[in-house]
């Protein structure tokens, strides 16, 4: 800041015989010339930095101006600046004046907008700007200057400047002690703040610790360089401005400062762009794997189905009771193996569409609906024909055995149907749960409270199973069903629901952590459901421990005693929201909204209609999300480097107002 002008001797005259243990008069003189030459010094610089300041501002309009003391004395080009930097029209002014008054009045509109805009002026007078005063003018555009390019960092110039000092101190901690910013005059001497400062941001540009720190001059020169050329910072100051003065002029280099916390804060916003965006394609990535792997094994299971089917068909009929004892075998083979395998395979479809589904809802995605011929009703329409096709092969294979009792076959069959339908409803029920995780929760306990009957049901089946078998009864062609096949069944019922229930309340708590990302959630869960051995959907002490070595976490048994009691609350085993509350209090950076997502992309695309690779790679966008994003985006006015996110969002989200 320019020092206010010290009083000269003959002010004090009248004191000067008192003063006769003070300095003489020859030293008061060098103290004053000093004073003075340092005053002078400061003055051209401030006007250096101001001049070209208000030119970066004044080129939007092909305007540049080369003394700021006479070429604002007319108030058009003061004017002009106000109305850019304010992004306002000042309305009508003399724009080519030629007498004092036309620029008076001009001077005069100017301090009226100022003013406005809650600035106190003090001792500056449209006059005095008209009749060129310097030392008012470089005042007035300080003014400015606070104004509309410090004081967005917090409300008073004093704060200001303590807000912009307080950044710089943050910034280039990591760097102390070769550099320690204290103020805005000597901290930056040497050059090493400003290196620091980009070092920090983007330490691509420059290599702090190859520096040689004694070069003052050297790490000035380069750091205007860098930031003149990669960051869009003006060169307002000169390197003798900063380094070669005994104390460099504060309000020039707050001025210069500025620029950096601009520049940087802009960066920072791309950044959390980008991380937003790459949020949402991991999310996006995720339910497309699961989509997709749906897709994958529900052909398969399809086409195993169909090659069976034709394998049966081209067998012909046995001739002999020990062909057709042969092919019964071949048959209990295919039921213990390849059909369980089948029956598995359909529970875990109809679970992982149902967890596609919920993780859609959870999220407020569009639903998605599998390709023809892969959707439930269309895999569910294949599994009863193949069914048929297994009950007429078991038929087929039947009337060639002797003939069995009829009544346990009858009463066998009848239990077995009986339950088995009756767990494939329960099946086909939980298959098809959709909407809010409360009404899901319900329903699921509800079909659990029916398992003791089934089980009752299961006990029937297997004493009439023993008296078929001690009759002798080795085939049964009136089901398709054993002892074996129901109780397999029906565990994995059971196992189904006990998983649907655990993966909705485990939900319902997932909802609630929107601090953490996806992936996160789904570590945690994996792991908790990995060590929660008796699917009580707890862990107890040892569990708990083996899932947090899992997870790279290891603790003494010191330790681990006190994190388990506090994390249980003193009970004996821990739930799912009190562990994945614990991992989130030692790993903390829901899914954005689609407003979020919305402003993430405009943030990243610079309020253009589309994205580009090149704004990816500015926001550190990871490659593999940008490939993904390249994939599934749809581009812009058929250009295959534009991809339009609106378009891309609008088919990810529904029903949420993507414009």
């Amino acid at each position: 800041m320019t020092p206010s002008p010290m009083k000269t001797s003959s002010q004090h005259g009248s004191h000067d015989s008192l003063a006769t243990s003070g300095p003489s008069a020859a030293s008061r003189s060098s103290v004053q010339d000093t004073a003075k030459i340092m005053d002078k010094a400061w003055e051209d610089v401030q006007k250096k930095t101001f001049t070209k300041w208000v030119n970066t501002k004044l080129q939007m309009r092909g305007l540049a101006i080369n003394d700021i003391t006479t070429d604002l004395t007319d108030g058009v080009n003061l004017i002009q600046l106000l109305e850019i930097i304010g992004d306002e029209s000042l309305g009508k002014f003399n724009r080519v004046p030629k007498m004092r008054i036309q620029k008076i009045e001009n001077q005069n509109t100017a301090l009226a907008f100022i003013k406005r805009r809650g600035v106190n002026l003090t001792n500056i007078g449209a006059e005095d700007l008209t009749d060129g005063n310097e030392k008012l003018a470089l005042g007035l555009i300080w003014t400015i200057i606070l104004r509309f390019t410090i004081a967005d960092i917090s409300e008073e110039g004093l704060t200001a400047k303590e807000g912009l000092l307080l950044w710089c101190q943050r910034k280039t901690a990591p760097y102390n002690p070769e550099v320690q910013v204290k103020d805005f005059s000597f901290s930056w001497q040497d050059g090493l703040a400003f290196c620091a400062l980009i070092h920090r941001h983007r330490p691509d540009l420059l290599d702090f610790h190859a520096l040689n720190k004694a070069d003052k001059h050297g790490n000035m020169a380069l750091a205007f360089d860098v930031a003149a050329k990669h960051l869009g910072i003006p060169k307002l100051l000169d390197v003798e401005d900063v380094v070669d003065l005994p104390k460099p002029d504060e309000r020039s280099v707050m001025t210069y400062v500025a620029q950096y916390f601009h520049a940087f804060s802009q960066l920072d916003k791309y950044e959390v762009a980008g991380r937003r965006v790459a949020k949402f394609a991991e999310l996006m990535s995720s339910v497309f794997q699961m989509q997709n792997d749906y897709e994958r094994r529900a052909r398969a299971l399809l086409d195993g189905m169909a090659a069976q089917q034709a394998a049966w068909h081209g067998e012909p009929p046995a001739a002999a009771y020990v062909d057709a004892k042969q092919q019964s075998n071949a048959f209990n083979e295919y039921k213990s193996t390849v059909k369980r395998g089948w029956v598995a395979e359909k529970r875990d479809l109809d679970a992982l569409l149902g967890n596609i589904q919920t993780k859609l809802i959870t999220y407020h995605l569009k639903p998605y609906a599998p390709p023809k011929g892969l959707a439930p009703a269309d895999v569910d329409a294949a599994w009863q024909a193949h069914l048929t096709h297994e009950a007429n092969r078991k038929k087929a294979i039947n009337a060639q055995i002797k003939e069995i009792k009829e009544k346990l076959m009858v009463a066998f069959a009848k239990t077995a149907n009986d339950l088995q339908a009756h767990l494939n409803t329960m099946s086909a029920a939980l298959a098809g749960l959709n909407g809010e995780l409360d009404d899901q929760r319900a329903k699921v306990e509800a079909a659990q409270a029916e398992l003791p009957k089934h089980q009752a049901a299961l006990q029937e089946l297997k004493r009439i199973g023993r008296q078929c078998e001690a009759a002798n009864v080795e085939e049964n062609e009136y089901t398709i069903y054993a002892v074996e096949d129901v109780e397999f069944d029906l565990g994995l019922v059971a196992t189904a629901l006990t998983k649907k229930l655990q993966f909705i309340e485990n939900q319902s708590v997932a909802r609630q952590l929107t601090n953490l990302t996806p992936q996160q959630l789904e570590e945690f869960e994996t792991t908790f459901r990995h060590f929660d051995k008796d699917l009580s959907n707890t862990l107890n002490a040892i569990e708990f421990k083996a899932s947090l070595a899992g997870l790279g976490i290891a603790y003494t048994d010191a330790e681990f005693d006190q994190v388990f009691t506090q994390v249980s609350g003193g009970t004996a085993e821990i739930n799912f929201e009190q562990f994945v509350q614990y991992m989130r209090s030692v790993t903390e950076d829901k899914t954005s909204s689609p407003d979020q997502v919305l402003a993430a992309f405009q943030a990243l695309a610079n309020a253009k209609g589309h994205v580009t690779e090149a704004d990816m790679r500015v926001a550190h966008i990871t490659p593999e999300v940008m490939t993904y994003l390249r994939e599934a985006m749809p581009h812009a006015n058929g250009d295959k480097d534009a991809l339009d996110y609106r378009a891309f969002l609008t088919q990810c989200f529904e029903g949420t107002g993507v414009q």
